[in-house]
């Protein structure tokens, strides 16, 4: 229900009418059963807007700590993202992979759309950056559909340090879904994994058209 109220009564409406956003391909996204849309990730703000663009509620993993905020402002902020289809799961230490696996794949388990970048975090400089493995361990232990989907200029609305988005036109691609039953089975070869994990990343490129970079985005923010 609170889904529901922000996706159609608050933020869907406000971000509609200020951003005049566009869509091309909903009809890629199957109405009923589990899917994995698989993005390119520009702007924190890329969770906001695609699930106004979709008709189906979208989720996503976000780090617990957005939830675990003290007094009324940790309380808003934890209402905000449940509001907006944000799933916590706790990031730190080495059970983090598994923690989202197992989250994700729940959502998956009772038929809905799961929302997921596969590089991990955003795009220090508008690049398509090396995918996760961990994108393939979901699409082959679930079996769900796998669309791939790309935001155009989130970066240019909101880069990286802004806090207020500018007001500029935001554009959402939706592509074919794309085929691995030929893996199925095969979630614990690191061959494979690789293998589907650069074949999403490849079609996420070919939708966005963006320049290719054969690193981790987190590196190169980690490098300032």
């Amino acid at each position: 229900m609170l889904y529901w109220i922000f996706k159609h009564l608050i933020i869907g409406p406000l971000l509609k009418t200020i951003y005049r956003p566009w869509v091309e391909g909903t009809e890629n996204i199957p109405g009923s059963g589990p899917v994995i849309l698989v993005g390119n990730h520009l702007s924190v703000i890329d969770s906001f807007f695609l699930p106004v663009m979709v008709d189906r509620p979208v989720y996503f993993l976000a780090k617990s700590d957005y939830f675990t905020g003290k007094g009324v402002k940790g309380w808003i902020v934890k209402k905000f993202m449940l509001g907006v289809g944000q799933l916590p799961i706790d990031r730190s230490g080495g059970k983090a992979s598994e923690a989202s696996l197992t989250t994700g794949l729940s959502v998956l388990d009772r038929g809905d759309v799961l929302g997921i970048y596969p590089e991990g975090t955003r795009s220090p400089d508008a690049r398509l950056y090396r995918g996760r493995t961990g994108v393939a361990r979901l699409v082959l232990e679930s079996g769900a559909v796998v669309v791939p989907v790309v935001m155009i200029d989130t970066e240019k609305a909101m880069p990286i340090g802004v806090r207020i988005p500018r007001i500029r036109r935001i554009g959402t691609v939706i592509g074919k879904p794309l085929d691995f039953s030929r893996f199925a089975g095969m979630s614990a070869d690191r061959f494979v994994l690789r293998s589907v994990t650069d074949e999403i990343t490849l079609e996420i490129q070919k939708l966005s058209g963006q320049r290719y970079a054969d690193v981790y985005a987190s590196s190169v923010r980690a490098r300032g």
